[in-house]
């Protein structure tokens, strides 16, 4: 039995029904994944890469994991928050810093890091075309941490921004937290935006991840069903 622990935000936090119908890619990627293979999500609403060191989650996966284990590393849209000291990480310099942390915590634990840039944001013009990022730098960051460390990385934001471009502004809504005025009782923990996923986006970006490892192949590979 192999475990695939899973640092991350509120992209990938396994939801309850406080925050329903939000639901978190590490919530469903067992769909994905063979018997003999397990996810144990670590990822939590509102985290950077520097909150979550801080708060002792790495520590806490520190604890559990093991040889032959993975760990999935997927940051980017809390460490963009400018305005919050306590979450911000400059992409270039302290954003790669932690990074590192994560790959040496998996690496001395005898687990495989991976890499997975953020999923992007759900932004359209009036004209209906997909916005310029607000995550470029993070995802050319992240690209640059795998690069100096030799890990694999899984580029989730290309694959999502050409699956946004690809279905366009109407028939993305149903991946995202998006309801339009007045069709939707939030929940006390929700989410009304076009950043968290609900059921159906969760699974579309969980497979473009299972995408992603089929491409790096070998024992990235050997973690998946056969679709």
């Amino acid at each position: 039995m192999c475990t695939i622990f899973w640092a991350g935000d509120s992209t990938v936090q396994t939801n309850d029904y406080t925050t329903y119908p939000q639901t978190g890619i590490g919530q469903v990627f067992g769909l994905f994944l063979k018997k003999d293979c397990r996810v144990e999500n670590h990822a939590k609403n509102g985290r950077s890469t520097r909150s979550f060191i801080q708060e002792g989650r790495l520590r806490d996966i520190e604890a559990r994991i093991g040889p032959g284990d993975f760990l999935f590393i997927q940051f980017g849209h809390n460490d963009e928050k400018q305005e919050d000291p306590a979450r911000y990480t400059e992409p270039f310099s302290d954003f790669i810093e932690n990074l590192e942390c994560f790959i040496r915590a998996a690496k001395e634990h005898g687990a495989h890091p991976v890499l997975i840039t953020p999923l992007e944001r759900r932004r359209f013009d009036p004209a209906g075309r997909l916005e310029p990022s607000l995550h470029t730098d993070y995802v050319a960051g992240m690209k640059r941490a795998a690069e100096q460390n030799q890990v694999p990385l899984v580029d989730l934001y290309s694959m999502s921004r050409e699956e946004l471009i690809r279905a366009g502004e109407q028939e993305s809504r149903k991946w995202y937290m998006f309801f339009p005025e007045g069709t939707y009782r939030e929940h006390p923990g929700a989410s009304c935006d076009n950043t968290h996923l609900r059921y159906e986006g969760a699974v579309l970006y969980g497979s473009l991840i299972a995408k992603g490892l089929r491409i790096l192949g070998g024992i990235y590979t050997d973690l998946l069903v056969d679709f």
